[in-house]
């Protein structure tokens, strides 16, 4: 069956700068395990099924797979969805807020500008992280625990430990040991830059250690994180992916009622169909 299919660069305005998207706009029909197999293809980070909400709140509902598993929640695929549904006629209930149904709940994305954001969902885990796993992170990314200033989980679904070190260069100075640990790092630039401090993002699956271009999910708890605990204040843009030979811009932004909001830039890079 011939199926709407678009590939998008998130959190860039200039393609193949950012963090590549597949999105299957009709994903009505397919199974679990038809669309697990079309994510292992395509071998992106993400690759996402729009489909009918079930909620009536919600605009769309989204399915969320890496080439391996689902995942309930992430940053990149919230924003590109978002976009396609948008790009392929969909239409809000409420004008100029849309809402996603995901395996965390509803997510709600505004207008940023000319770009989308939505709102941070809640930690599904915060707090301290104990000593011993702080030193298991550290040796995995190979740097020394006093290189760590702080560190915090700052999960919302994938699985993400916190890690603030001092500065943007040591961050990107990183060359990481294969990882266990789902693992976010972040140092700050000096005063003048346009960033405020640039992220990293590890990851290990089926044994292999990875590192993400731009990572929403991620970018959105450390910023709950990061401005809860006073370190940092919105607004201010992160920069991600400079290690790689990306330019990953995610702008965090709060609204009167402290909620934090993940905003970036989506472009088009393919459009068309998919035999699916």
């Amino acid at each position: 069956m011939q199926r709407r299919f678009t590939q998008l660069d998130v959190f860039t305005d200039r393609p193949y700068l950012g963090n590549p998207l597949a999105v299957v706009v009709d994903g009505e029909g397919l199974d679990t395990a038809e669309m697990q197999r079309f994510a292992n293809w395509t071998n992106l980070s993400e690759t996402t099924f729009l489909l009918p909400p079930t909620d009536p709140s919600a605009d769309y509902r989204v399915r969320i797979f890496t080439p391996a598993a689902e995942l309930p929640f992430a940053g990149h695929p919230t924003l590109g969805s978002a976009h396609a549904w948008l790009a392929h006629g969909g239409v809000p209930q409420q004008e100029g807020v849309v809402v996603q149904e995901c395996g965390v709940g509803l997510v709600t994305l505004r207008r940023d500008g000319e770009s989308l954001a939505f709102a941070a969902p809640p930690l599904l885990k915060g707090g301290p992280v104990d000593e011993a796993t702080v030193q298991e992170a550290s040796a995995a990314l190979g740097i020394g625990r006093d290189d760590v200033v702080d560190a915090a989980w700052a999960d919302n679904g994938p699985g993400w430990l916190g890690l603030l070190l001092r500065s943007a260069d040591d961050v990107l100075a990183i060359r990481p040991n294969p990882v266990r640990l789902t693992i976010g790092v972040a140092g700050m630039y000096p005063a003048g830059s346009p960033f405020a401090y640039e992220v990293r993002a590890f990851y290990s699956e089926g044994g292999l250690t990875f590192e993400d271009p731009v990572t929403g999910s991620l970018n959105a708890s450390l910023a709950q994180w990061l401005i809860g605990s006073g370190r940092f204040a919105a607004p201010y843009v992160a920069s991600q992916g400079t290690a790689i030979g990306r330019a990953g811009q995610v702008r965090i932004t709060t609204d009167e009622q402290g909620a934090v909001w993940v905003g970036g830039d989506v472009v088009a890079c393919i459009t068309g169909s998919v035999e699916l």
